[in-house]
């Protein structure tokens, strides 16, 4: 019986009532995937949807090779659904996107240019050459990510221009490592990513990627942002008490 080919790349995209807009980017991701003749799998990771998301990650199954769906059953929170993601992938790479595909898949390539330099984490940035934003967000969600950002790297991890976007390449070595030890289970998980991997000593690249604004962000912008807001808080107050200890 033939061995089945390990993939060299496993791709994370966690879904929360992503019905309308999860189908459109697998085909995408699929598409890209093919063009490349990579050995990928990729994981939609289901947080608790209550709508068709399941239903329709499932049709896409059907005919995309290396399509796996996860169910966390109940609404755990971005974080989560990544953490769950990144434990059960099987590749040595692990990229982790947001299901509107607001930076292209097709940015991977960047990242993975960054990574063959050495870094252990790439992230994906919208500060760094802002040219490449050709949808904005509404005025006040970048004010509140920019004063987000400000104190994040005030509190958590100085020099990161950008922990927020949803595109991020990183070894499995590290994503076991840090997530194993991850507490922050909804949309403050970035900054704890990045504050982990720095404690434990790995190499942080960041790198200009494109970006569309989706008007049907799932951020609530009172509700999520105060939450990650606090986010940043008890990311160091976890430290203090000792949760990271085994990383």
């Amino acid at each position: 019986m033939p061995t089945k080919k390990r993939p060299s790349l496993s791709i994370i995209i966690p879904a929360f009532n992503e019905e309308r807009r999860l189908g459109p980017s697998l085909d995408r991701v699929e598409a890209y995937v093919r063009r490349r003749r990579l050995a990928c799998e990729v994981l939609v990771v289901d947080d608790g949807s209550t709508d068709a998301t399941v239903k329709v990650a499932l049709q896409r199954k059907r005919r995309f090779k290396g399509l796996r769906v996860l169910s966390q059953g109940v609404n755990r929170g971005k974080g989560a659904a990544v953490k769950a993601g990144v434990l059960d992938a099987a590749a040595p790479r692990i990229l982790f996107t947001d299901a509107d595909l607001s930076t292209p898949i097709e940015d991977l390539e960047v990242l993975e240019a960054a990574m063959e330099q050495g870094a252990d984490l790439v992230l994906g940035s919208r500060a760094l050459d802002r040219t490449r934003t050709t949808v904005r967000q509404p005025f006040y969600r970048e004010a509140g990510g920019r004063l987000f950002n400000a104190m994040a790297q005030c509190f958590s991890v100085p020099g990161i221009q950008d922990t927020q976007c949803g595109f991020k390449l990183f070894t499995a070595e590290l994503g076991r490592r840090v997530f194993r030890v991850q507490e922050v289970p909804r949309f403050g998980f970035d900054v704890e990513l990045l504050f982990l991997a720095r404690k434990a000593g790995y190499r942080i690249t960041e790198v200009p990627v494109s970006w569309v604004n989706s008007p049907e962000t799932k951020v609530r912008p009172i509700r999520d942002g105060g939450q990650a807001f606090l986010d940043i808080v008890l990311i160091r107050l976890y430290d203090w008490e000792g949760r990271y200890k085994g990383l």
